[in-house]
C-alpha cells in the first residue's frame, strides 16, 4: 500500500464549532449529501469540488470545511459515502475499523470499494447536473483513496490530507495533479509510505506536491484543535495548500 489502513487515530479529534451555511439534498434518488455554494459574485463558473469525507462522514467539521471551499469560489458537494453508517467522532476510539469497513456497524452494510465507488460516481454526476464541468477532488483520511481512484471518473485535480487505504496501483494510475498534506506523526502515512508515494508519483509524470507539517498528527487537516497554535496553523495552511492547488490546476 501507499498508505496503511485506518486506525484508532482516524476516529478521534476536536469537534469544530460553527454554523454550517450549506444545505442537505438527495442525489441519485436517495443518497444524502451536503452542498456548499459560493456567492454569485465569488463563484468560479463551471468549477467545483467533490469532497469525500473521512469515517465521520458528513458532520460539523466536514460541513465547515466545505463551506470554506465555497467561500473561495468552489461549489462543494460532500456525499454520504457511508449511507448513514458513519462513525461518530470520539465515541468509539477503539472501534475495529477494518471490521466496520468490511461489514458496517450492523454487519450488513459494507464500506468497501464496490459499495463506495457507486456513491462517488453518483456525486460526480450530481456535480455535473449542477453545472460543474471541471471537478477537483478533496479527500481526508478514508476519503483520499476515493479521490485518487476517481480521476478515472472525471476528477481533474486533487488534494488529500493524511491519506489511508491508498493502494500503490491506485496511486500509479493517477492521471492528474495531486497535492498531499502529511503529518509528522502518522502511523498510517509514515515517512516510509511518503517516500514510496514520492517514487510512484514521479513515475506518473503528473504534477504533485507533498507538504509535511511538523508537530501534528494524523487527522490534523480536519480534526486539529484550533486552541492549539501549531495545530491551528497546520490545519489552516493545509486548507490554503488545497485552494492554491485548485486555483493553479482548475482555473485555467
Amino acid at each position: 500500500m501507499a498508505s496503511h489502513p485506518p486506525g484508532s487515530c482516524c476516529t478521534t479529534g476536536t469537534l469544530h464549532i460553527g454554523d454550517p451555511k450549506g444545505k442537505f439534498l438527495k442525489i441519485d434518488g436517495g443518497i444524502d449529501a451536503y452542498l456548499a455554494t459560493p456567492s454569485e459574485d465569488n463563484a468560479h463558473s463551471g468549477v467545483g469540488i467533490l469532497f469525500v469525507p473521512e469515517v465521520m462522514g458528513i458532520y460539523a467539521n466536514s460541513q465547515l470545511l466545505a463551506d470554506s471551499f465555497a467561500a473561495k469560489g468552489y461549489t462543494t458537494l460532500v456525499p454520504d459515502v457511508f449511507n448513514g453508517d458513519a462513525i461518530p467522532l470520539n465515541k468509539f476510539p477503539n472501534v475495529d475499523l477494518l471490521n466496520w469497513v468490511a461489514k458496517g456497524f450492523d454487519g450488513k452494510s459494507p464500506h468497501t470499494t464496490e459499495y463506495v465507488d457507486p456513491i462517488v460516481i453518483a456525486a460526480i454526476k450530481a456535480l455535473r447536473e449542477l453545472g460543474v464541468s471541471k471537478i477537483g477532488g478533496v479527500g481526508y483520511c478514508f476519503g483520499a483513496k476515493y479521490v485518487i481512484r476517481h480521476f478515472k471518473s472525471g476528477i481533474e485535480a486533487a488534494f488529500v490530507a493524511h491519506p489511508s487505504f491508498v493502494e500503490e496501483d491506485e496511486l500509479a494510475a493517477l492521471t492528474g495533479p495531486l497535492s498531499i498534506a502529511a503529518a509528522q506523526t502518522d502511523s498510517i502515512f509514515p515517512a516510509s509510505k511518503r517516500h514510496k508515494s514520492e517514487e510512484i508519483l514521479i513515475k506518473t509524470g503528473q504534477p504533485f506536491q507533498i507538504n509535511l507539517f511538523s508537530g501534528v498528527e494524523h487527522g490534523f487537516g480536519i480534526r486539529g484543535d484550533p486552541d492549539v497554535k501549531i495545530e491551528k496553523f497546520a490545519k489552516e495552511q493545509a486548507f490554503d495548500q488545497a485552494v492554491t492547488w485548485f486555483n493553479e490546476h482548475l482555473l485555467i
